[in-house]
């Protein structure tokens, strides 16, 4: 394909959403923004999704099969924590007005200038590669374009494929500039940016699922045909399981931890993630909206990565360009231009919005702080704030130019030699070594600025060491004596092999050393170090509590104390916001605290209260001040700038902090001790419920029982009366039917007292009246009278007896009435339930356990279906149940069973399938209690 019609299609493809951006800003103007919506929001998450994802991810699989999974799997797992630990941090920086990950560390460790300055030099360092890996992507896929699938056997490093990478990294850095750096104030979100940003996320999943389906189904027929052509290749059949492809639990581990760590920490997702974000409530849709996404875009990887490995049998073909490459080789150029439109949309979001990341991060920690140091004093005046506010819009825009000057520079000279996805993980590990000093300043007051620089540097050092070197001596620029034998020759410092620890990958290898001394240092030094100053104790407490404050204006302490006017403040102010900016914003702080506000000089300000001109500015409108500066030039340059700048600004002193921490602490103990009551209050009250729900579900099982008792009581008692008055009204009946009326009626009276008895035994079980005559007990014995207690049913049903009752069993102590009562139920119940058929077999048995007796009685007949088990031992339940196994009598027998079993302080339960019989077991202590 023409070069020039690739180049025209890639700048075209680029002017339509720099006309989208364009439109989206002006929609922002009008009050009708596009971006304010969870769906644009979770899209413009999807920048995770880099060339890496588009390209790599499919090299990777085609010979490491299911490896790729662990990078997008780390994001999916980390979805659900969004609203715990994302919130917090979108809170967080609204209120305190912090733009990126450096200015999050800086302002959460006492505002420090020196660890801003660490933690940007580290994103620089371990993300300006990751940037040229876009690059690579870009101008591999151009090559591959324009020359066609053997384009890789060419030198990618070669001029033409050096000019078009230079050309779109112009085209890219003129984009960042125009819609990510167009006025001082970082905080000023980027909705024609992120609109963008959107669209190339969508345009990429499109062109990767043509890419994938095409090959699916256009060189193969369909999923099955790629997967059973893979299964027959032995090389590519290893690939289907974990073990199969070569790759740890260990490695599987470090590939979640980075990804879980990246999907948070990378700059250009905390910069959509973070800083763009709209509404608090959009993380609720893009919980599950962005995972969706993920597994999307990686559902045809497999197909691509196996078609790909079928198809280039000779191996002439880079694994990490099947995407394009495929389509290309089946004669397709239109269809492989638009895939790599695809991929360009990957790389070129990435490269924008990671760009502005890093620029906001070198503007306010490196750039700043070198111009706001010194003397800059009032004697200078407005004009020197409006020239220092002009500069740090042009700091921002050198650094977008420096970042991708350096990106290109590391692309064209090593970048290139190296994989896509090698590259890739480094930079993740890079931004990982974040996670002990933002989540430990999320959740623990404790930690200390000196603890974070100590572990955060130690971390970074040995990332470069461990992970950088290496790839340093893969692309020659090293000597290899260093990997194989250690820095002047000592063996246990070598890079992969570091303290002698081996059996890791490098990549494990090198996150574990950097992680323990991160976090170990971190969390030492802040234990034993220095205590933290008071500004340190303040934005420690901020952070960690921020749920508590109301965001928006100082209302406690605001740490400085001024004699300074407030001309002056307004005056530095407008020197970085603007006129019409700083006017709304000293109104908005004028209606919050009414009487500390002047009218502006050109009286167009908002209404000016009774102080005059030259009155001191209230160390509330400081802080604010503080606060608006900090979104344009970071924490740590606003606060050096306002101490600096302003006549008579000086921090509280150590007294006063200390004043003012103790009326603080006796506030918040007072709303601890509230707090503490209300939750009493609430625990009572719940109490009261509870017990109220309880009375009312005893009161209703005692209808019940009423209910269903004088029920079993009219049964004998009707066919009593009735059987009474037919003797009555009959005299002549023959002998033998009045034999059997009366043999009927008594035997209904039996009933009638047996129930009664029932009754009387039941209540006072469960009034805890009945009591035990306890004696050691031969247990054989109270089996055998048992046995022949219902020996008259057991023989006329022809049931078969197996009984296993060991010799020398311990003494039982017990009842013998009342366990007499238990097996002669439990027997009972199970001749009832046997066939009648000659069939029936009872198991009775008995062996010893760990401080008691187990004995089970067990029958064959028609079993209980387990979910009516829980039921078997309640009150009437037989009488009540007619549809499960029914045997004859008052439904109260399982229920006292029990009840004696309990107070034996032993257990009873059932084990039943339907049709396989019932097994009743219990099992009694030897220890008499």
């Amino acid at each position: 394909m023409s070069p020039l019609l690739v180049i025209g299609f890639s700048f075209g493809y680029l002017g339509l959403l720099f006309g989208l951006a364009y439109a989206a800003e002006r929609r922002v103007a009008a009050r009708r923004s596009w971006v304010s919506n969870p769906y644009v929001y979770a899209l413009s998450m999807a920048v995770y999704c880099t060339a890496w994802t588009y390209y790599g991810s499919v090299g990777r699989a085609a010979h490491f099969g299911l490896e790729f999974v662990g990078i997008y799997l780390g994001p999916t797992l980390m979805a659900p924590l969004a609203w715990l630990v994302l919130r917090k941090i979108i809170r967080i920086c609204r209120a305190q007005r912090l733009t990126s990950i450096a200015d999050f560390i800086s302002a959460r460790y006492g505002k420090s200038a020196s660890l801003g300055a660490l933690a940007t030099v580290g994103c620089v360092l371990g993300v300006v590669p990751y940037i040229s890996l876009q690059i690579k992507a870009i101008a591999a896929s151009f090559e591959m374009l324009t020359h066609g699938p053997n384009a890789l056997g060419l030198p990618v490093e070669n001029a033409a494929a050096v000019t078009s990478a230079f050309y779109t990294t112009v085209a890219l850095a003129f984009f960042t500039i125009v819609f990510g750096v167009r006025s001082v104030e970082a905080t000023e979100r980027h909705e024609g940016m992120v609109l963008a940003v959107a669209v190339e996320s969508l345009m990429k999943l499109v062109a990767f699922l043509v890419a994938g389906l095409f090959v699916t189904y256009g060189l193969f027929n369909g999923f099955a045909d790629v997967f059973e052509r893979a299964a027959a290749v032995p090389d590519l059949r290893r690939l289907f399981t974990l073990e199969g492809a070569g790759t740890t639990p260990g490695q599987w581990l470090t590939l979640l931890l980075l990804s879980m760590s990246a999907i948070l920490l990378l700059p250009r997702q905390f910069q959509v993630s973070v800083v763009e974000n709209v509404n608090e409530d959009h993380l609720r849709k893009a919980m599950w909206l962005f995972p969706l996404y993920l597994i999307i875009i990686n559902l045809l990887v497999l197909p691509l990565a196996f078609g790909g490995r079928l198809l280039d049998g000779a191996g002439r073909l880079d694994a990490d360009m099947y995407v394009l490459a495929l389509p290309l080789q089946a004669g397709r150029p239109w269809l492989a231009l638009f895939i790599y439109l695809g991929g360009l949309s990957a790389a070129s979001s990435m490269i924008v919005v990671e760009t502005i990341a890093l620029s906001v991060m070198i503007s306010h920690h490196l750039f700043m702080p070198l111009l706001v140091r010194g003397p800059v004093g009032r004697e200078q005046g407005p004009r020197w704030f409006a020239r220092l506010g002009q500069l740090a819009l042009h700091s921002r825009r050198l650094a977008v130019v420096l970042v991708l000057v350096l990106a290109f520079a590391y692309y064209a000279a090593v970048g290139h030699l190296l994989p896509l996805v090698n590259i890739g993980l480094i930079s993740f590990a890079a931004v990982a070594q974040f996670a002990p000093v933002v989540l430990g300043g999320l959740y623990w007051q404790g930690g200390t600025r000196a603890g974070a620089t100590a572990g955060l540097l130690a971390g970074l050092l040995l990332w470069l060491y461990t992970l950088v070197l290496p790839t340093a001596v893969e692309t020659g620029l090293l000597a290899d004596t260093l990997l194989l034998e250690g820095p002047l020759g000592v063996g246990w410092l070598r890079p992969g092999a570091l303290l002698g620890l081996t059996g890791l990958d490098p990549l494990s290898h090198g996150l574990f050393w950097s992680w323990f001394f991160n976090l170990g240092l971190y969390v030492g030094v802040s234990l034993l170090g220095r205590a933290p100053s008071a500004l340190e104790q303040r934005q420690a407490e901020l952070f960690v509590h921020v749920f508590r404050h109301e965001p928006g204006f100082e209302t406690g302490p605001a740490g400085w104390h001024s004699v300074a006017s407030l001309p002056d403040v307004r005056a530095l102010l407008t020197g970085f916001l603007g006129k019409k900016r700083t006017a709304q914003a000293l109104g908005a702080f004028h209606e919050h605290f009414p009487g500390h506000m002047v009218r502006p000089a050109d009286a167009t300000g908002p209404a000016a209260p009774a102080t005059g001109p030259d009155a001191p500015a209230d160390p509330r409108l400081l802080a604010y001040a503080e606060k608006l500066l900090a979104g344009a030039i970071g924490p740590a340059s606003a606060r050096l700038l306002l101490r600096s700048s302003v006549a008579g600004v000086e921090e509280i002193s150590f007294d006063n902090v200390v004043v003012i921490l103790k009326e603080s602490q006796q506030l918040l103990e007072a709303n601890r001790q509230l707090q503490k009551q209300q939750r009493q209050l609430q625990a009572l009250t719940s109490q009261l419920q509870q017990a109220y729900n309880q009375l009312r579900e005893l009161d209703q099982h005692k209808d019940e029982f009423l209910y269903t008792v004088t029920h079993e009581l009219r049964t004998p008692l009707t066919s009593i009366r009735a059987l009474s008055e037919i003797l009555s009204d009959n005299p002549e009946l023959d002998e033998e039917e009045r034999h059997r009326f009366l043999h009927t009626i008594t035997r209904e009276a039996e009933r009638l007292s047996r129930l009664i008895a029932l009754v009387l035994d039941l209540e006072k079980y469960e009034s805890g009246t009945a009591r035990l005559d306890k004696a050691p007990l031969d247990v054989a014995d109270i089996i055998t009278d048992a046995l022949e207690a219902v020996g008259p049913p057991l023989r006329a049903k022809q049931i078969q007896l197996d009984l296993a009752v060991p010799p020398g069993l311990p003494a039982l102590p017990g009842d013998r009435d009342r366990l007499m009562q238990v097996l002669v139920n439990l027997l009972s119940n199970a001749i009832k339930s046997c066939r009648a058929d000659g069939t029936g077999r009872i198991a009775v048995g008995v062996q010893t356990t760990a401080g008691g007796l187990l004995l089970w009685v067990q029958d064959n007949g028609k079993g209980i279906a387990p979910e009516f088990h829980h039921l078997l031992f309640d009150k009437f339940y037989q009488a009540q149940n007619q549809t499960t196994r029914k045997p004859e009598g008052t439904g109260l027998g399982l229920a006292i069973t029990k009840k004696i079993v309990e107070l034996h302080a032993g257990r009873i339960w059932v084990e039943s399938e339907t049709d396989q019989g019932a097994r009743f077991s219990l099992e009694l202590p030897l220890l008499s209690s």
